[in-house]
Protein backbone atom coordinates (compact mmCIF):
# COMPACT_ATOMS: atom_id res chain seq x y z
CA UNK A 1 0.00 0.00 0.00
CA UNK A 2 1.63 3.11 -0.93
CA UNK A 3 1.31 6.16 1.87
CA UNK A 4 2.39 10.04 1.78
CA UNK A 5 3.64 11.76 4.85
CA UNK A 6 3.17 15.21 6.30
CA UNK A 7 5.65 17.08 9.02
CA UNK A 8 4.65 20.63 10.65
CA UNK A 9 8.10 21.41 12.30
CA UNK A 10 8.00 24.18 14.61
CA UNK A 11 9.69 26.29 17.21
CA UNK A 12 8.27 23.87 19.77
CA UNK A 13 7.37 20.94 18.22
CA UNK A 14 7.50 18.37 14.89
CA UNK A 15 4.47 16.94 14.07
CA UNK A 16 3.95 14.14 11.62
CA UNK A 17 1.40 12.54 9.65
CA UNK A 18 1.15 9.47 7.94
CA UNK A 19 -1.84 9.24 5.44
CA UNK A 20 -3.19 6.63 2.50
CA UNK A 21 -3.88 7.58 -1.36
CA UNK A 22 -7.50 8.36 0.11
CA UNK A 23 -6.11 10.78 2.94
CA UNK A 24 -7.13 8.16 5.46
CA UNK A 25 -4.30 8.61 8.37
CA UNK A 26 -2.61 5.64 9.40
CA UNK A 27 -0.48 6.95 11.92
CA UNK A 28 0.79 10.16 13.58
CA UNK A 29 3.94 10.94 15.48
CA UNK A 30 5.34 13.72 17.47
CA UNK A 31 9.08 14.88 18.65
CA UNK A 32 10.87 17.88 19.77
CA UNK A 33 11.42 21.61 18.63
CA UNK A 34 12.23 21.24 14.40
CA UNK A 35 12.64 24.55 13.62
CA UNK A 36 16.74 24.54 11.60
CA UNK A 37 16.77 28.41 12.13
CA UNK A 38 17.13 28.07 16.06
CA UNK A 39 18.30 24.21 16.43
CA UNK A 40 20.56 23.80 13.36
CA UNK A 41 21.71 20.72 12.03
CA UNK A 42 19.90 18.33 15.03
CA UNK A 43 16.17 19.88 14.42
CA UNK A 44 16.48 17.13 11.45
CA UNK A 45 16.80 14.62 14.34
CA UNK A 46 13.29 15.58 15.73
CA UNK A 47 11.61 15.57 12.12
CA UNK A 48 12.98 12.20 11.74
CA UNK A 49 11.69 10.91 15.29
CA UNK A 50 8.49 12.51 14.74
CA UNK A 51 8.63 10.81 11.01
CA UNK A 52 9.58 7.48 12.45
CA UNK A 53 6.91 7.23 15.31
CA UNK A 54 4.09 8.04 12.73
CA UNK A 55 6.02 5.04 10.55
CA UNK A 56 5.46 2.39 13.08
CA UNK A 57 4.20 -0.39 11.80
CA UNK A 58 4.48 0.60 8.08
CA UNK A 59 7.54 -0.02 5.62
CA UNK A 60 9.00 3.52 5.18
CA UNK A 61 9.41 2.15 1.61
CA UNK A 62 5.89 2.74 0.98
CA UNK A 63 5.97 6.25 1.34
CA UNK A 64 6.06 7.35 -2.28
CA UNK A 65 5.70 11.38 -1.85
CA UNK A 66 6.09 13.67 1.65
CA UNK A 67 5.91 17.33 2.21
CA UNK A 68 7.62 18.95 5.22
CA UNK A 69 7.23 22.18 6.48
CA UNK A 70 9.58 24.07 8.59
CA UNK A 71 9.06 27.65 10.69
CA UNK A 72 13.01 28.72 9.45
CA UNK A 73 12.80 26.90 5.59
CA UNK A 74 15.58 29.22 4.89
CA UNK A 75 18.27 27.62 7.10
CA UNK A 76 18.23 25.00 4.37
CA UNK A 77 20.48 27.45 2.49
CA UNK A 78 23.07 26.19 4.98
CA UNK A 79 24.49 22.79 3.39
CA UNK A 80 25.35 21.65 7.03
CA UNK A 81 21.67 21.82 7.43
CA UNK A 82 20.22 20.40 3.93
CA UNK A 83 22.69 17.07 4.63
CA UNK A 84 21.54 16.64 8.29
CA UNK A 85 17.59 16.53 6.39
CA UNK A 86 19.00 14.40 3.50
CA UNK A 87 21.07 11.59 6.01
CA UNK A 88 17.28 11.18 8.47
CA UNK A 89 16.02 10.50 5.09
CA UNK A 90 18.36 8.06 4.27
CA UNK A 91 18.15 6.90 8.01
CA UNK A 92 14.66 6.12 8.17
CA UNK A 93 14.34 4.39 4.74
CA UNK A 94 12.68 6.93 2.85
CA UNK A 95 13.33 6.54 -1.10
CA UNK A 96 11.24 9.17 -2.91
CA UNK A 97 12.35 13.11 -2.62
CA UNK A 98 11.22 14.85 0.17
CA UNK A 99 10.69 18.56 -0.60
CA UNK A 100 10.92 20.73 2.61
CA UNK A 101 8.77 24.02 2.58
CA UNK A 102 7.76 26.90 4.58
CA UNK A 103 5.36 26.21 7.36
CA UNK A 104 3.02 29.09 6.02
CA UNK A 105 2.78 26.53 2.97
CA UNK A 106 1.05 23.79 4.99
CA UNK A 107 -0.34 26.10 7.11
CA UNK A 108 -2.59 27.30 3.88
CA UNK A 109 -3.36 23.87 2.85
CA UNK A 110 -4.57 22.67 6.47
CA UNK A 111 -7.07 25.59 6.05
CA UNK A 112 -9.15 24.40 3.08
CA UNK A 113 -9.09 23.22 -0.55
CA UNK A 114 -7.59 25.91 -2.38
CA UNK A 115 -4.22 26.16 -4.11
CA UNK A 116 -3.74 29.96 -4.05
CA UNK A 117 -4.71 32.23 -1.03
CA UNK A 118 -3.25 34.13 1.86
CA UNK A 119 -2.33 32.40 5.07
CA UNK A 120 -2.01 34.99 8.38
CA UNK A 121 -0.10 33.21 10.94
CA UNK A 122 -0.33 34.93 14.90
CA UNK A 123 0.75 33.12 17.81
CA UNK A 124 4.32 33.76 19.39
CA UNK A 125 5.35 35.67 15.88
CA UNK A 126 2.95 36.91 13.28
CA UNK A 127 3.67 36.60 9.60
CA UNK A 128 1.43 36.86 6.34
CA UNK A 129 1.93 34.94 3.38
CA UNK A 130 0.47 34.63 -0.34
CA UNK A 131 0.86 30.74 -0.91
CA UNK A 132 0.95 29.27 -4.86
CA UNK A 133 0.98 25.41 -4.52
CA UNK A 134 4.45 24.53 -2.92
CA UNK A 135 6.01 28.23 -3.24
CA UNK A 136 5.57 31.32 -0.71
CA UNK A 137 5.21 33.76 -3.54
CA UNK A 138 4.78 37.12 -1.00
CA UNK A 139 5.58 37.67 3.02
CA UNK A 140 4.21 40.40 5.26
CA UNK A 141 6.03 40.97 8.96
CA UNK A 142 7.60 37.81 10.26
CA UNK A 143 10.36 39.89 11.48
CA UNK A 144 10.65 38.99 14.97
CA UNK A 145 9.13 40.93 18.05
CA UNK A 146 12.08 43.22 18.10
CA UNK A 147 11.28 44.76 14.89
CA UNK A 148 7.86 43.34 14.18
CA UNK A 149 5.77 40.23 14.58
CA UNK A 150 2.43 43.07 15.26
CA UNK A 151 -0.40 41.75 16.50
CA UNK A 152 1.52 37.91 17.57
CA UNK A 153 1.66 36.74 21.38
CA UNK A 154 4.96 38.42 22.01
CA UNK A 155 3.50 41.65 20.95
CA UNK A 156 0.50 41.58 22.70
CA UNK A 157 2.75 40.32 25.74
CA UNK A 158 4.88 43.52 25.55
CA UNK A 159 2.10 45.87 25.38
CA UNK A 160 0.68 44.62 28.10
CA UNK A 161 3.64 44.96 29.80
CA UNK A 162 3.98 48.35 28.73
CA UNK A 163 0.88 49.02 29.79
CA UNK A 164 1.33 48.01 33.47
CA UNK A 165 4.33 49.79 33.95
CA UNK A 166 2.61 52.99 33.28
CA UNK A 167 -0.75 52.57 35.06
CA UNK A 168 0.21 50.13 37.76
CA UNK A 169 -3.01 50.47 39.58
CA UNK A 170 -5.12 48.92 36.62
CA UNK A 171 -6.39 45.51 36.98
CA UNK A 172 -4.43 44.15 33.55
CA UNK A 173 -0.84 45.72 35.43
CA UNK A 174 -1.94 43.62 38.91
CA UNK A 175 -2.33 40.52 37.09
CA UNK A 176 1.10 41.35 34.42
CA UNK A 177 2.77 42.39 37.96
CA UNK A 178 1.60 39.53 39.46
CA UNK A 179 2.81 37.22 36.37
CA UNK A 180 6.09 38.93 36.72
CA UNK A 181 6.55 38.69 40.31
CA UNK A 182 6.92 42.30 40.79
CA UNK A 183 6.20 44.42 43.69
CA UNK A 184 6.60 47.89 42.24
CA UNK A 185 6.82 49.50 38.89
CA UNK A 186 10.91 49.35 39.19
CA UNK A 187 10.56 45.80 39.69
CA UNK A 188 8.29 45.29 36.17
CA UNK A 189 11.09 47.39 34.66
CA UNK A 190 13.75 45.16 35.87
CA UNK A 191 12.20 41.37 35.17
CA UNK A 192 11.46 43.25 31.68
CA UNK A 193 14.83 43.98 31.36
CA UNK A 194 15.89 40.01 31.41
CA UNK A 195 13.99 39.76 27.91
CA UNK A 196 11.48 37.06 29.45
CA UNK A 197 9.15 35.08 27.10
CA UNK A 198 6.64 38.08 26.88
CA UNK A 199 4.64 35.97 24.83
CA UNK A 200 3.31 34.12 28.43
CA UNK A 201 1.48 36.82 28.81
CA UNK A 202 -0.47 36.89 26.29
CA UNK A 203 -3.36 34.76 27.95
CA UNK A 204 -3.30 36.90 30.55
CA UNK A 205 -4.40 39.73 27.97
CA UNK A 206 -6.80 37.31 26.44
CA UNK A 207 -8.48 36.31 29.31
CA UNK A 208 -8.96 39.95 30.66
CA UNK A 209 -10.20 41.14 27.25
CA UNK A 210 -13.50 38.22 27.24
CA UNK A 211 -13.83 39.58 31.07
CA UNK A 212 -14.31 42.84 30.25
CA UNK A 213 -11.21 44.77 31.05
CA UNK A 214 -11.06 48.05 28.92
CA UNK A 215 -6.92 47.87 28.59
CA UNK A 216 -7.05 44.36 27.89
CA UNK A 217 -9.69 44.74 25.00
CA UNK A 218 -7.81 48.05 23.77
CA UNK A 219 -4.74 45.82 23.21
CA UNK A 220 -6.60 42.52 21.36
CA UNK A 221 -8.35 45.60 19.34
CA UNK A 222 -4.98 46.90 18.10
CA UNK A 223 -3.52 43.50 17.74
CA UNK A 224 -6.58 42.64 15.13
CA UNK A 225 -6.11 45.84 13.44
CA UNK A 226 -2.07 44.83 13.08
CA UNK A 227 -2.96 41.50 11.93
CA UNK A 228 -5.33 42.70 9.22
CA UNK A 229 -2.73 45.66 8.24
CA UNK A 230 0.15 42.84 7.63
CA UNK A 231 -2.41 40.72 5.41
CA UNK A 232 -2.97 44.03 3.37
CA UNK A 233 0.41 44.74 2.82
CA UNK A 234 0.01 41.36 0.20
CA UNK A 235 -2.04 43.42 -1.97
CA UNK A 236 -4.45 40.38 -2.75
CA UNK A 237 -7.64 41.28 -1.26
CA UNK A 238 -9.82 39.17 -3.10
CA UNK A 239 -7.93 36.00 -2.07
CA UNK A 240 -9.24 33.61 0.05
CA UNK A 241 -7.30 33.55 3.70
CA UNK A 242 -6.69 30.77 6.31
CA UNK A 243 -5.66 31.65 9.85
CA UNK A 244 -3.36 29.58 11.49
CA UNK A 245 -1.03 29.99 14.81
CA UNK A 246 -2.49 29.81 18.57
CA UNK A 247 -3.75 32.96 18.86
CA UNK A 248 -5.86 32.49 15.25
CA UNK A 249 -6.96 28.83 15.65
CA UNK A 250 -8.34 28.87 19.62
CA UNK A 251 -11.37 30.64 20.64
CA UNK A 252 -9.63 33.89 21.51
CA UNK A 253 -10.85 37.67 21.05
CA UNK A 254 -7.68 37.69 18.71
CA UNK A 255 -9.20 35.31 16.63
CA UNK A 256 -13.05 36.92 16.74
CA UNK A 257 -11.81 40.15 16.08
CA UNK A 258 -9.93 39.33 13.43
CA UNK A 259 -12.37 37.01 11.82
CA UNK A 260 -15.33 40.37 12.21
CA UNK A 261 -13.16 42.11 9.77
CA UNK A 262 -12.67 39.54 7.45
CA UNK A 263 -16.24 38.70 6.95
CA UNK A 264 -17.35 42.35 7.00
CA UNK A 265 -15.17 42.55 3.81
CA UNK A 266 -16.90 39.04 2.02
CA UNK A 267 -13.57 36.97 2.22
CA UNK A 268 -13.57 32.91 2.21
CA UNK A 269 -11.84 32.05 5.51
CA UNK A 270 -10.56 28.93 6.38
CA UNK A 271 -8.46 27.50 9.88
CA UNK A 272 -5.13 25.70 9.98
CA UNK A 273 -6.25 23.29 12.68
CA UNK A 274 -3.57 20.22 11.39
CA UNK A 275 -0.60 22.16 9.47
CA UNK A 276 0.94 18.10 9.48
CA UNK A 277 -2.30 16.78 7.90
CA UNK A 278 -1.93 20.02 5.24
CA UNK A 279 1.42 18.68 4.52
CA UNK A 280 0.29 15.15 3.83
CA UNK A 281 -2.42 16.81 1.44
CA UNK A 282 0.06 18.60 -0.51
CA UNK A 283 2.05 15.52 -0.63
CA UNK A 284 -1.35 13.33 -2.13
CA UNK A 285 -1.46 16.75 -4.24
CA UNK A 286 2.45 15.76 -5.86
Amino acid sequence: MAVVVGVDAGGTASKAVVVDGSGTVLGRGAAGPGNPSAGGPPAARAVGSALRSALAGLDPATVTAGVVGVAGASALADPAVAAAFAEEWVSIGLRCEIPIVGDAVTAFAAGGDWSTGAVLISGTGAVAALVDGLCTVRVADGLGWLLGDEGSGMWLGLQAVRHAVRTFSSPLAREVAAHAGAATPDDLVHWAGTLPPFGAVAPLVCELADAGDPDAASIVTEAAARLIATLDELESPHAPVVLAGGLLVAGTPVRRAVLTRLTARGTAVGTATDPALGAARLALRR
